[in-house]
């Protein structure tokens, strides 16, 4: 036992893994080469070396402050926590020690985005590559699909098959539409549930949203549109919503948010066409006991 280390018996099971190092008498397929994005000569990054730098309860990448036992093993930040502060592999208790030359050797990797599969081909220092995968355009897209909050995350084209099978998404083709919203009972706005259609337009993809929320202590109805793509690529359209009745009409005009900007971010944001109870009720006509609204609306190219 190291000096000074006390015994903890309650972890979480780790994952340790056993480390093969080369001997010179190994060949340059033994090892993976870390190409940079900048020409330079990037460290040669051997699997060991990759191994070491994952955490053995989660297995993510560590970065600092990464910790160690007295015995040597290490543990990323979160983690540390996770197991109360003893060592997942000799369960000795970790202490505040810093492991300064495993994050050393970790300034020197250059790494590709996770996200390479996905399409991005970038190479980053150890150290900007999280920061990147965060914010990299070919990070899975959340679907967009609000009204269960489904948990499903993909690109387009698997988030759009995924609409249509599993969530029965209307999918309509063409940039113009007209929709009519019936509710029964329009001053139970909480079952007044929100409705989402799809619509291919410029060969791209539009959610368009109609729903019933609480604005303050008002009661209103929102509908606006969401754009199946990053919020570069959304800026290049624009779109118009109508509703109306007797003779009135109301209009909202504005660029559709992409769906990196969650739905409920983009409701209580009020970014489209809110109508308030009141009016959308006048807009219905008859005894003004049913919610009868025709939401008609275009999306165009800029």
């Amino acid at each position: 036992m190291a000096p000074g280390g006390g015994v903890c018996k309650d972890v979480i099971e780790s994952h340790p893994k056993t480390l093969k190092y080369e001997t010179a008498a190994g060949t340059k397929n033994d090892k993976t080469i870390i190409r940079t994005a900048t020409g330079k000569h990037g460290m040669q990054s051997t699997n060991g070396v990759h191994e070491l730098l994952e955490c053995p309860v989660c297995t993510t990448l560590m970065y600092p402050p990464i910790h160690q036992c007295p015995n040597g093993h290490t543990l990323c930040s979160n983690c540390k926590t996770r197991v109360h502060n003893c060592c997942p592999t000799c369960r000795l208790e970790m202490g505040n020690i810093r492991c300064l030359a495993l994050e050393k050797v970790a300034e020197s990797l250059e790494l590709p985005c996770r996200h390479q599969t996905l399409g991005c081909h970038d190479i980053f220092p150890y150290y900007s590559k999280l920061k990147h995968e965060q914010n990299c355009r070919f990070r899975p897209y959340n679907c967009p699909y609000a009204g269960s909050e489904c948990s499903v995350t993909g690109d387009i084209p698997y988030l759009v098959a995924h609409l249509k099978d599993d969530h029965n998404v209307d999918m309509h083709d063409g940039c113009t539409f007209n929709h009519r919203y019936v509710k029964s009972n329009p001053h139970e706005v909480e079952n007044a549930t929100w409705m989402l259609t799809v619509f291919n337009c410029y060969g791209r993809q539009f959610c368009l949203h109609f729903e019933a929320f609480q604005l303050g202590m008002a009661p209103v109805y929102i509908s606006f549109l969401r754009f199946m793509g990053e919020d570069s690529e959304a800026k290049k359209f624009s779109y118009s919503l109508e509703v109306g009745g007797y003779g009135r009409k109301f209009t909202w005009q504005g660029v559709p948010r992409s769906i990196r900007d969650g739905h409920r971010k983009v409701r209580d944001s009020q970014d489209g066409l809110v109508i308030p109870r009141n009016l959308a009720l006048f807009f219905s006509g008859g005894d003004r006991q049913e919610l009868k609204l025709r939401v008609s609306g275009r999306i165009w190219k800029e």
